[in-house]
C-alpha cells in the first residue's frame, strides 16, 4: 500500500502509465510496445519510477539541496518500511512543479498515482525491481549534494562519469535484468548479470555524447569529464560556447569511443536474454541497434552536437528498422544489423 494513498488501483491508473512512458521517452516507448504481458507493465512502472527521480535531479531551477531533500523523500516513499505519507513528499515538490507541465512533470504531478500502480503488483516483481529503483535515486542524490555548491553536476573524471552512468542507467539494467532472468537457469541467469552493465553503459554514455548541449543549458549539468576538457583548453562552464566547438567536439568523440568498448558485451546480453514472461528481443535489440546508428552519425558529424544541439537517427532508419524486427529477426541476425548500421543508415 502506498503511503497515505487507499490501496487500489484501477485499469485507468494502468493505462495512464502507458500513456505517460509514450509521452516522455520515445526509446522506453518502443521498448514497451514491443513487450507483452506481464513484462510490459513491470517495465513501464519501474521506468515511471525512475523517471520520477530523473526529472527532479535534471531540474535546473530547483536548488541542489532542494533537490537532495526532494530525492530522499522519494526515496523514504519506496521504502516499504517508511511511514512517510505522498502527501508530504507532493506538498514539497508541488512548489517546483511548472505552471504548464511537460510530460516529465506531469509524471512528477502523479506520483501517487505511479506509487499505487506499482504497489498493486504481484510480490516477487515488485520487490525485484524495488532495490535498483532505490539505488538510482540515492546514486542521484548522491550526485546533487556533491555538486551543490556548482549548482549542477561537474563530472570531472571518466571514473566519476561511468559512476553516474550505473547510477543513471546501470540501476535500471539491474532491474531488467532481476525480471527477465526469472525461472531461467543459473549459467544464463550470471551471464545477463554479467553483461547487463555493459548494455546500460553503452546507452547512457551515447545519451551524453549527443545530448552535450541540452543537458548544459536545460539542465546546467556537464557530464564530459572535466579532465578531458582540460586536455582541450575548455573550461566545464564553457562547454557550448562557439569559440569551443571543435575543442568539445574532440572530446565527444572520446566519450563515443568509450560507449563503443560495451558493444560486445551488450550485443552478448541481447544473445541470452530470455523470452519469457512476455519479454521480446525486440525490445531490447531496437534500442541498442539505435545506439549503433547515433554513434555512427556521432562519428560522422560529431560538431551538429554543439552546433545544432544533438544528432539523432534518421526518423526513416528508425521506422525501416522497426519494420524489420516486426517482420522477425534472429539473434544470428544481430551482428549483421549491427555492422550494417555503424556503416550507413539501414533504409539506405
Amino acid at each position: 500500500m502506498t503511503h497515505g494513498q487507499p490501496d487500489i488501483t484501477t485499469d485507468a491508473d494502468l493505462e495512464w502509465c502507458y500513456e505517460a512512458v509514450h509521452g516522455v521517452s520515445r526509446t522506453f516507448s518502443i521498448t514497451i510496445d514491443r513487450l507483452e504481458e506481464p513484462m510490459a507493465r513491470h517495465i513501464c512502472l519501474g521506468y515511471l519510477l525512475c523517471r520520477v527521480a530523473d526529472t527532479i535531479e535534471d531540474a535546473g531551477h530547483i536548488p541542489p539541496a532542494v533537490q537532495t531533500e526532494l530525492l530522499t523523500e522519494y526515496d523514504r516513499l519506496l521504502d516499504p518500511e517508511d511511514d512517510l505519507a505522498v502527501e508530504v513528499f507532493m506538498d514539497d515538490v508541488a512548489p517546483w512543479i511548472p505552471d504548464e507541465p511537460n510530460n516529465d512533470w506531469e509524471v512528477v504531478a502523479e506520483t501517487p498515482r505511479v506509487l499505487r500502480t506499482f504497489e498493486s503488483l504481484e510480490e516477487e516483481p515488485r520487490e525485484i525491481m524495488r532495490e535498483p529503483v532505490r539505488e538510482l535515486v540515492d546514486g542521484m542524490a548522491m550526485f546533487t549534494d556533491r555538486y551543490a555548491e556548482e549548482g549542477g553536476l561537474r563530472l570531472q573524471t571518466l571514473e566519476e562519469l561511468e559512476e553516474y552512468c550505473w547510477y543513471a542507467a546501470g540501476t535500471v539494467g539491474t532491474l531488467i535484468t532481476g525480471l527477465v532472468a526469472r525461472g531461467t537457469s543459473q549459467d544464463r541467469a550470471e551471464e545477463l548479470r554479467a553483461n547487463a552493465r555493459s548494455f546500460a553503459l553503452l546507452l547512457q554514455l551515447v545519451n551524453i555524447a549527443k545530448d552535450v548541449e541540452d543537458d548544459y543549458n536545460e539542465e546546467n549539468n556537464v557530464y564530459l569529464p572535466a579532465e578531458w576538457l582540460a586536455e582541450e583548453d575548455v573550461p566545464v562552464d564553457c562547454v557550448t560556447d562557439e569559440e569551443n566547438y571543435g575543442a568539445v567536439t574532440n572530446v565527444i568523440q572520446r566519450v563515443t569511443g568509450r560507449a563503443e568498448t560495451y558493444l560486445d558485451d551488450a550485443q552478448r546480453y541481447l544473445e541470452v536474454v530470455p523470452e519469457t514472461h512476455g519479454n521480446r528481443l525486440s525490445a531490447w535489440a531496437i534500442p541498442y541497434l539505435l545506439a549503433v546508428g547515433t554513434m555512427r552519425e556521432l562519428r560522422e558529424r560529431p560538431e551538429d552536437v554543439v552546433r545544432e544541439g544533438g544528432v539523432k537517427v534518421p526518423r526513416a532508419e528508425v521506422y525501416t528498422l522497426i519494420q524489420t524486427f516486426e517482420d522477425g529477426v534472429s539473434r544470428s541476425r544481430l551482428k549483421e544489423l549491427r555492422q550494417e548500421m555503424a556503416e550507413k543508415p539501414l533504409h539506405q
